[in-house]
């Protein structure tokens, strides 16, 4: 089985239940083609770079996943152009995973233990 990392970037605007829906709706399509959600994680409401589609802030997502089909893979490619409400994506074939946080997950929460973040 092949391991993937794809971060996605969602609108602005849209609600955490919009959020968590296109999710779900994104690891459905993994775990029906035969793949496995090994970590899945909610990065928050960032500022962008820049502008995107009218928007200065995305919702950041990000999974890492297994899959051995390359159908899985063509078909979450799919799902993700033709959505409006991602307004960027990267998928990634990583070597491997250490089922660790991610970086952005440990420092959100040194900031939090800190006191900067509320």
């Amino acid at each position: 089985m092949s391991l993937y990392e794809l971060t996605f970037i969602l609108r602005q605007d849209i609600a955490n239940s919009e959020i968590k829906k296109i999710s779900d709706k994104l690891s459905h399509v993994i775990k029906e083609n035969g793949g496995q959600i090994l970590k899945e994680e909610y990065w928050g409401l960032r500022n962008l770079a820049y502008m995107i589609n009218k928007n200065k802030k995305g919702h950041y997502v990000f999974l890492v996943f297994n899959t051995s089909t390359a159908q899985a893979i063509k078909e979450l490619k799919r799902i993700i152009a033709l959505s409006e409400n991602i307004v960027r994506d990267l998928l990634i074939k990583i070597k491997s995973f250490n089922g660790k946080d991610s970086i952005m997950m440990q420092k959100d929460k040194a900031e939090k233990y800190e006191g900067k973040k509320v």
